[in-house]
């Protein structure tokens, strides 16, 4: 058996402002049956960063989210539009906005799904290494941000417990932990 693509028949964007995009594709699955109305959020491009003190410390941002009325601990991320920035940029840029901390060396690792069925977005994900604090912080007006200092030998622990809970957090801090043990001055 070959997996096939679907086959996207009609497309129409339903809902277009600045906090939320969705389009509603009329779709024949491989198997002949059509469905007319899936729905696909059009989300922005995500740089998410695992930021490193020279300390072993990472950096976390402790921050409410509306979609799951939490206050969460994630990584320092943000949205980015690839035509108009590229990712390391964007990384860069979300780092320092979020938290004051810039990075002297800012590697690329991956780039992951976030949620493949029904968001069309990437993350990409970056290690920050020797992140040192600038003290200059730009958030958002929808930000209200706590920067959270947490030992590397800690991080485990708090994602077991749940703490540490976000998905592409997650997935982040297990690339990241694997890299940093394959680098020359293993960290």
């Amino acid at each position: 058996m070959t997996i096939q693509k679907w086959q996207i028949l009609q497309s129409k964007l339903v809902i277009n402002n600045q906090w939320c995009c969705v389009r509603q594709d009329q779709v024949k699955l491989p198997n002949g049956i059509i469905i007319d109305d899936y729905f696909v959020n059009l989300r922005p491009e995500i740089a998410l960063i695992l930021p490193v003190t020279p300390n072993q410390e990472i950096v976390f941002v402790r921050q409410y989210r509306h979609g799951v009325q939490e206050i969460l601990l994630e990584l320092p991320a943000g949205a980015f539009d690839p035509k108009k920035e590229d990712s390391v940029t964007a990384a860069k840029r979300e780092l320092e906005e979020e938290t004051g901390y810039i990075a002297q060396q800012l590697i690329f690792m991956k780039t992951i799904y976030d949620n493949p069925v029904k968001d069309d977005n990437k993350i990409h994900i970056f290690l920050g290494l020797d992140v040192k604090n600038t003290g200059t912080i730009n958030l958002d007006i929808t930000e209200e941000i706590e920067v959270v200092l947490i030992p590397i030998k800690e991080i485990m622990g708090k994602i077991i417990t749940g703490e540490i809970c976000v998905a592409g957090t997650i997935s982040a801090i297990f690339t990241g932990l694997e890299f940093m043990k394959n680098m020359p001055n293993n960290i």
